[in-house]
């Protein structure tokens, strides 16, 4: 008897380790290491944080090849095949530019439980009109990271809607305007708010230090639109980790997108 809860307990202690894996170690290495590893691999738990890689061709590649007994696998198969392994308990989803309407779609439905999402560029462009009826089905959603989104406003009403634990905002290489800076104000549980490398006005960063009364961390390095200063210091005095510099109240347009490095973004998940 002793025996067995040692085993259970050396079983629980591996999924939880290998519940940290990158999803290609967890796809393509810890099956073959042995039998009791591959039989974790196969439990939900490990695939509650499902972050695809970014590497649509070398990743597919790779994967018929282990995979070929399956058969030919489309781009959507094989989202909605690692989707499937969570048994609905994924808690954290980042998506790849690659990922389909339909992979998506199943996305929102399978998972429930999703507490993280981030959503790329590329996505975000060709299936922007969709994203906020999907947010409706992530009502346990707290944390969400977007670039360049087209329709923030419209997804941050859906969110302060359905996600009432909502807590964390990060956009990075966008443009922040009025109207959407009064969504993200009208957020009530906002801490987290990470919006480096944004075009952004002066006013409208004045609106979030004003109305954004629980912020704990605030994120506007590299930005275009305002120059840092003792008075917005003054404003951010109760933001606990406020990041200001190298911002610039105007740049040339193709300068700053020249300039701008795409891996900013804060990870804060």
């Amino acid at each position: 008897m002793e025996e067995q809860k040692l085993v259970e307990l050396n079983m629980d202690c591996l999924v939880n380790v290998l519940g940290r894996v990158e999803m290609d170690s967890l796809l393509f290495a810890v099956p073959y290491v042995c039998k009791s590893w591959y039989k974790v691999s196969l439990d939900p738990v490990c695939w509650k944080r499902l972050v695809f890689p970014h590497f649509e061709q070398m990743v597919m590649k790779r994967f018929m090849e282990v995979y070929q007994s399956i058969g030919p696998f489309s781009v959507t198969s094989f989202i909605n095949s690692i989707v499937r392994r969570s048994n609905r308990l994924a808690t954290a989803l980042v998506l790849p530019d690659y990922c389909t309407k339909e992979a998506l779609e199943y996305a929102a439905d399978e998972c429930p439980a999703l507490k993280v999402l981030e959503l790329p560029n590329d996505l975000l462009k060709r299936e922007s009109s969709i994203i906020p009826e999907l947010i409706s089905k992530w009502r346990n959603l707290e944390q969400l990271r977007l670039e360049r989104p087209s329709n923030l406003e419209e997804i941050l009403h859906q969110i302060s809607c359905h996600c009432k634990n909502f807590f964390g905002l990060s956009v990075i290489d966008s443009e922040i305007w009025e109207n959407e800076v009064s969504a993200i104000v009208s957020l009530p549980n906002i801490k987290y708010l990470i919006l480096r490398g944004t075009f952004i006005e002066r006013k409208s960063l004045v609106m979030i230090l004003q109305g954004c009364n629980k912020l704990e961390l605030l994120d506007i390095r590299d930005c275009i639109g305002f120059e840092g200063d003792d008075e917005l210091l003054n404003l951010a005095s109760h933001i606990n980790s406020f990041k200001l510099g190298s911002s610039k109240l105007s740049i040339w347009h193709d300068e700053y997108y020249c300039s701008y490095d795409s891996d900013c973004g804060y990870d804060y998940y």
